[in-house]
């Protein structure tokens, strides 16, 4: 099973562009602090990127800024390329499927969630509410 949840903080603005399909993708970079403190006692700060794509990326780009705080729940996906000095790397990115903007939007909002596939404040279309008595188990 491949399943990651972070909550930090944004360290830059994310980076909303268009794949040459046409396909929104967007990337930020989160800032998520350790629990415990190192034997110096500083806290330590582990940065992870994030990838968003289609919906989910246009409301990242659109709504999201440095400092706000966000849960982000995806797969950790590597990927590798070539350095301008020929060396190859490899990265590992978190692929995100789900990002809840935890900072309200204004003093009186909430927060928000966003998943692939839904955008803001749409409904669920197909589904009903049902009791529970209506429940076959």
């Amino acid at each position: 099973m491949n399943k990651v949840i972070l909550i930090g903080n944004l360290t830059r603005d994310p980076e909303p562009r268009t794949t040459p399909s046409g396909v929104s993708v967007c990337t930020f970079t989160i800032a998520v602090n350790r629990r415990f403190k190192n034997q110096a006692g500083e806290r330590v700060t582990d940065y992870f990127n994030i990838v968003t794509w289609r919906q989910l990326a246009d409301m990242c780009g659109k709504y999201l800024s440095k400092g706000r705080k966000v849960c982000v729940a995806g797969e950790l996906q590597p990927r590798s390329y070539d350095a301008k000095d020929g060396t190859k790397r490899t990265v590992i990115e978190v692929s995100a499927d789900e990002v809840e903007f935890l900072t309200p939007r204004d003093s009186q909002g909430g927060a928000e969630s966003l998943s692939q596939g839904s955008a803001l404040g749409s409904e669920l279309e197909g589904f009903s509410d049902i009791d529970d008595d209506e429940l076959p188990f």
